[in-house]
């Protein structure tokens, strides 16, 4: 199975399309047998889940996502996780023991400044 977490510095980008880049994880019975780093393409609608399906992810994670990523996302049957914060570190040990707690909350583009409000829409 393949998990990509969303990464601005060290923490969990809280709008995946804004990422500096993807932190890939190749997972085997709650392991991780590989990881690796794949830069963010751009910021363009639409283009980061075909990207990323390419690339054999199976799962996002992500602090923020709009619903229509989240569409885009199952489409290419890959299920998304949002409502995170805290390092990937962190969020990657709460996946590989089962104990993550995300709202999945969606976020709007509509209405306010995403930049600022995105990352204060996720109880």
């Amino acid at each position: 199975m393949r998990l990509a977490i969303a990464r601005t510095g060290n923490e969990a980008a809280q709008h995946f399309g804004h990422c500096d880049n993807f932190v890939i994880y190749d997972i085997e019975d709650h392991k991780v047998i590989n990881q690796s780093v794949l830069q963010n393409p751009g910021h363009e609608p639409g283009i980061l889940p075909p990207f990323l399906h390419q690339q054999g992810v199976h799962v996002v994670i992500a602090g923020g996502m709009g619903q229509r990523a989240r569409d885009l996302f199952a489409e290419n049957n890959i299920h998304t996780i949002t409502g995170l914060s805290g390092t990937v570190d962190q969020i990657l040990g709460a996946y590989l023991s089962n104990t993550l707690q995300a709202t999945n909350e969606t976020c709007s583009h509509e209405g306010h400044d995403h930049e600022q409000d995105c990352q204060h829409d996720h109880n």
